[in-house]
């Protein structure tokens, strides 16, 4: 067989490529059906529609991942189409395929929790982890993902071999042969530049993610147009930290008067305990739910409603981020994250003011409790950059009769724990807790197995055993001297599983609660005004009549009146503003979307009725993340006189 035009290899390679897109074409289809509540494709015609818009992001995706293939294919080595030649692109094509393609098997499980494709910043978080154990967890949990995996991936060795490269003599005419492979060399060079930006044209930039939302009407169908390995390359060395400017100072200062100063209320001491609780939705709890019209809504959390008619409530929160990390920094330092993880982004490494420096300032004890093996989830790096006196994890538990097998030290032996930690300390003391048994996979110890209702959904049960954690800790608490004097306040990282449809809505499956406890009853209440994670530091310190400048992008839940309630998080690669009567759905140049406050799904786009409220809060949007990234880059996370 004459080889000078190499057909039969360019033939081969066409086959093995067109293989990569059918199998994309699969994993999409298998992505739909296990998170279709969630993506809310209307029809056949719907999601065929956004499968012809992810074939570009397909492209982008398996050409980088081949690169290295498609060059050794094309590359004139004259044995190229020998038996020991093709062996070698073969496992090539599938080492480098395979793990790209295995990325989107992930996301079947993890877009449940954050809502989004999977990219480098939540790797950044994953390499804290036990890898070997949270693999093995997986393989257990959700072993249908990984028979799917298995299946496809031998159907797609199957098909590959089904086509295959004949040896042939070397070429006759070995000018010919190289000169042809040299135009076919250029001419899939350009093509594969092309096919990896996009498009051809000179004045637009590559595909980005944010790009996937360019032809979807809800921000959800931009994740079914991407795919996990697109997303991953599209940021791995990438940030989002960029400055921007699009207002003057003043604006800034006007819409959240970032530098807070609290002077009207009397100094205190009390103790603070904050509990950050994992997964803890507002969704579980009847207490935040009480004004909400949710057919056959069940409540999960006993203990919590009973807590709550003697406290100060608030049923309209958010979170500021999707991940357990996000809410630490929103919570703690009031530093909300975005696309990218501020903690995973190259600024985390500075002076921050906090509630543990503003505390520390005012002779607090700070100690930061976390049940998972020392260093997971990142929260002890961070914890040390905010100064904690203390950190307590599993080490400093040393009993692993009480290990979960997965995240950590069960909930109930582990408040009790901080319970009695708390006891040795000189008031007054700020201790944080950041729980770990309402986590996948959703198990409770053995001795309680069956005393809580498993609900609809895996997390109720475990929703109802961390409830009851809670139940006996405040009971062992009320026994020690400090708790008369102690302000508690319970919140969550983030939401969870869905079972009801109004949490499934884009903006409603990051509803997080936040409630404020004081054993006199002084506070009690529900307000149902717009609020969010990075509240919480102001709050705490107006409560207790911090009287210095501090820096906050939040506002005191109790009294400041000068910052209109709004939210800000991200989602579908936009920034979403809630204040007044409209959220504003933001790309991070302009505007996209305007949309009723009410309209938690994001379905009707009002954007063609802009108002002066709607351009306010524009605005107001672009202030916000001017001074948020300019203080972040500029290192002035702490307020200096």
């Amino acid at each position: 067989m004459n080889n000078t035009f190499r057909l039969q290899e360019y033939k081969a390679l066409l086959y093995r490529l067109f293989l990569a897109y059918f199998f994309y074409f699969i994993v999409r289809l298998l992505f739909l059906a296990y998170n279709y509540d969630l993506l809310n494709v209307a029809s056949v015609g719907d999601y065929l529609t956004l499968y012809y818009h992810g074939l570009a992001f397909d492209t982008t995706a398996i050409l980088y991942t081949n690169l290295l293939f498609i060059l050794f294919s094309i590359l004139p080595f004259t044995i190229n189409s020998g038996k020991g030649y093709q062996t070698f692109l073969m496992w090539l094509y599938f080492v480098t395929n395979l793990i790209a393609y295995a990325t989107n098997f992930s996301d079947f499980i993890y877009y449940r929790y954050i809502y989004a494709r999977t990219t480098v910043a939540v790797i950044d978080v994953i390499k804290n982890e036990d890898q070997a154990n949270l693999l093995g967890r997986f393989l257990i949990s959700y072993w249908h993902v990984f028979l799917l995996f298995i299946v496809t991936a031998l159907a797609w060795v199957w098909l590959y071999n089904r086509v295959k490269v004949k040896d042939a003599d070397k070429p006759s005419n070995k000018l010919k042969y190289f000169t042809i492979s040299a135009v076919a060399f250029v001419f899939t060079g350009t093509m594969i530049v092309g096919g990896i930006r996009g498009d051809f044209k000179k004045s637009t930039r590559p595909i980005n993610i944010i790009d996937a939302n360019r032809h979807v009407e809800r921000p959800e169908h931009a994740d079914l147009v991407l795919n996990t390995p697109f997303s991953i390359i599209r940021t791995f060395n990438a940030t989002s930290f960029k400055k921007v400017h699009f207002v003057d100072e003043s604006v800034i200062e006007e819409n959240f008067h970032p530098i807070k100063h609290y002077a009207n209320n009397q100094r205190t001491t009390p103790n603070i305990v904050l509990i950050i609780t994992e997964s803890l939705g507002r969704e579980y709890w009847g207490c935040m739910n009480q004004n909400r019209n949710i057919p056959g809504f069940v409540s999960y959390t006993p203990f919590l409603d009973s807590l709550a008619q003697h406290s100060l409530i608030f049923d309209n929160s958010y979170a500021n981020g999707s991940k357990s990390i996000h809410g630490m920094s929103s919570i703690l330092a009031g530093i909300p994250s975005f696309k990218d993880a501020f903690t995973s982004s190259p600024y985390p490494k500075q002076k921050i003011q906090s509630l543990v420096s503003t505390l520390e300032e005012m002779g607090y004890d700070t100690s930061f409790f976390h049940g998972a093996p020392n260093g997971s989830m990142g929260f002890q790096g961070f914890g040390n950059i905010l100064g904690f006196d203390h950190y307590y994890g599993k080490t400093e538990y040393n009993n692993d009769d009480d290990f979960d097998g997965s995240w950590g030290i069960w909930d109930e032996p582990f408040l009790q724990f901080m319970k009695t930690t708390l006891d040795k300390k000189k008031e007054p003391f700020f201790g944080t807790i950041f729980t770990v048994s309402s986590h996948e996979p959703y198990v409770v110890p053995d001795k309680y197995k069956g005393k809580f209702p498993k609900g609809t959904v895996p997390i109720h049960q475990t929703v109802g055993y961390t409830d009851y954690s809670f139940k006996k800790f405040f009971e062992a608490a009320k026994r020690s001297p400090w708790y008369s004097n102690t302000i508690f306040i319970i919140t969550a990282d983030h939401g969870n599983q869905i079972a009801y449809e109004e949490y499934r809505k884009v903006l409603n499956r990051h509803a997080t609660p936040i409630l404020i406890f004081k054993p006199d009853g002084s506070l009690k209440g529900v307000d149902s005004s717009l609020s969010q994670q990075i509240d919480i530091y102001p709050t705490i310190l107006d409560l207790i009549g911090y009287d210095k400048p501090f820096l906050s992008w939040g506002r005191s839940l109790v009294g400041d009146k000068q910052v209109q309630p709004y939210v800000i998080s991200f989602n579908g690669n936009r920034y979403l503003f809630q204040r007044g009567n409209y959220i504003c759905a933001f790309d991070g140049s302009k505007a996209i979307g305007f949309y009723d406050i009410n309209d938690k799904g994001l379905e009707k786009n009002l954007i063609d009725k802009k108002n002066k409220e709607m351009e306010d809060a524009e605005t107001a949007c672009k202030a916000f993340l001017q001074d948020y990234f300019e203080r972040i880059m500029d290192k002035k996370l702490y307020y200096k006189k």
